[in-house]
């Protein structure tokens, strides 16, 4: 199975020359650091920040700049700040090409719940609503199971919503997986990992259309 690093890699095979990309909390932020060196991207902080580049080295942090996670990033050359109003406005002004989330849940119709657990603490929604109510290409970044080894890939979600029908593609430390008419279309499958171990850990309906090919890193 993958690690973060291997999920994050994955993903950053689906960012094209030109896009402008949102990341979320978690996973997501991991993706800059393998971006293709012969592309140019734009990668966007809901805190207010145009033009992030790869984690620092340690050593390298500036405390100042921050992702909207409140970890240390670096800027690229031309990189720009500013407040939070412009940074929605970007976000609900449909002005980003691709938007890569966590997730706690996704259900096969493309439900997505990543901003709260009822009855324990957590961060708060932040900027997730915005994000899945204006773009129109969601990728969520997820572990396939939670600790106990439960899927969170369902037939519905059971934590709140956070945006209906609205997840495009999900990549797993199991899988790629497209969310089709019928369920999640499985497109590849990680290292080491087989069908049927993907079948068994998805409760939502799995569709699996001939012999699925291995991840490609």
């Amino acid at each position: 199975m993958l690690d973060k690093n291997g999920i994050a890699k994955r993903i950053a095979k689906e960012v094209k020359d030109g896009y402008y990309v949102n990341l979320g909390i978690g996973i997501p932020t991991l993706v800059a650091n393998f971006v293709r060196d012969d592309i140019e991207v734009e990668f966007q902080s809901e805190n207010g920040v145009l033009g992030m580049g790869p984690f620092p080295f340690e050593g390298d942090e500036d405390a100042d700049i921050i992702n909207a996670g409140k970890q240390t990033i670096t800027t690229l050359p031309g990189a720009s700040f500013f407040d939070s109003a412009t940074s929605f406005s970007m976000i609900r002004g449909q002005h980003v090409d691709l938007t890569i989330l966590g997730a706690m849940e996704v259900s096969e119709n493309g439900d997505i719940a990543n901003w709260k657990i009822p009855g324990k603490m957590v961060k708060g929604m932040g900027g997730a609503m915005d994000l899945v109510a204006s773009a129109e290409n969601i990728i969520v970044a997820m572990m396939h199971t939670n600790r106990a080894g439960a899927s969170k890939l369902l037939k519905s979600c059971s934590l709140p919503l956070t945006g209906v029908a609205c997840v495009k593609k999900i990549v797993t430390n199991m899988a790629v997986l497209e969310v089709a008419q019928k369920g999640f279309k499985l497109l590849e499958r990680a290292p080491g990992v087989s069908v049927e171990d993907i079948q068994n850990a998805t409760e939502g309906h799995l569709i699996i259309d001939g012999d699925i090919p291995e991840m490609k890193l």
